[in-house]
């Protein structure tokens, strides 16, 4: 590891309250993603991956919902991002990263292992097939997996009442806070509301959209596997 990202790790620990335990894991996670070209992602180079995927994961810990949860499920988690940064910043909170795609959740589970967490596990699965067993989260996080309104219908039959989604987004646009919006009254979950955050000084339009369940699911909720997708609310 280069002097500038270990630089860069540090202060990123300071700025976030971390133990030199949870740097020296964080700083694996950028060493599994440089050495393994296999990894689910195109941003594997240290000096950049220490930005887009750790200091972006650590934005996360901004939202009272996740500082203060102690069960977290990471849909569509792809490369474990936020699911092992969160993780390793706080080894009291116990993390699912859940994923579709079988080599990913194999590759998190193999470096979750590498960076010597023990408050991970991996589902292979979807998310509302998964939710059909009344699994109760306090959180739900997502990071660059699908439209907000499908969001929320994955995350609320996931969540425990008062627990909240909270979706690691670019710039939204008033068609998709619409539907958000729309999508959030349907499936008791509160009105959305955007955090903007700055992970990293060139960062532009990074923000945390957070929604709190606030009653319970409707009956006929989760659909069948797809449908959120196929079928929009």
């Amino acid at each position: 590891m280069s002097d500038r990202v270990a630089a860069r790790l540090a202060a990123l620990g300071t700025e976030h309250g971390l133990d030199e335990p949870a740097v020296v894991a964080l700083g694996v996670l950028l060493d599994v993603l440089a050495a393994d070209e296999h990894a689910a992602t195109t941003v594997r180079d240290p000096t950049e991956a220490v930005d887009r995927h750790v200091a972006d994961g650590l934005s996360g810990l901004t939202a009272p919902e996740i500082r203060e949860a102690r069960t977290l499920v990471d849909v569509g988690t792809g490369i474990g991002v936020p699911a092992l940064v969160l993780a390793a910043a706080r080894p009291e909170l116990q993390v699912v990263a859940m994923d579709t795609v079988r080599r990913k959740v194999e590759w998190v589970a193999a470096t979750a292992e590498r960076m010597g967490l023990q408050n991970v596990r991996t589902v292979h699965g979807r998310a509302e097939a998964w939710s059909a067993g009344r699994h109760r989260f306090d959180v739900v996080t997502a990071r660059a997996v699908a439209p907000l309104g499908v969001l929320l219908e994955y995350a609320a039959p996931l969540l425990r009442p008062g627990g909240a989604l909270v979706a690691w987004k670019g710039q939204l646009d008033d068609d998709e806070s619409r539907t958000g919006r729309g999508a959030a009254k349907q499936l008791g979950m509160g009105e959305p509301r955007s955090q903007r955050v700055t992970p990293w000084p060139e960062a532009r339009e990074r923000r945390l959209v957070v929604s709190v369940k606030e009653r319970p699911t409707p009956k006929g909720f989760p659909r069948k596997p797809g449908e959120a997708r196929r079928r929009p609310l």
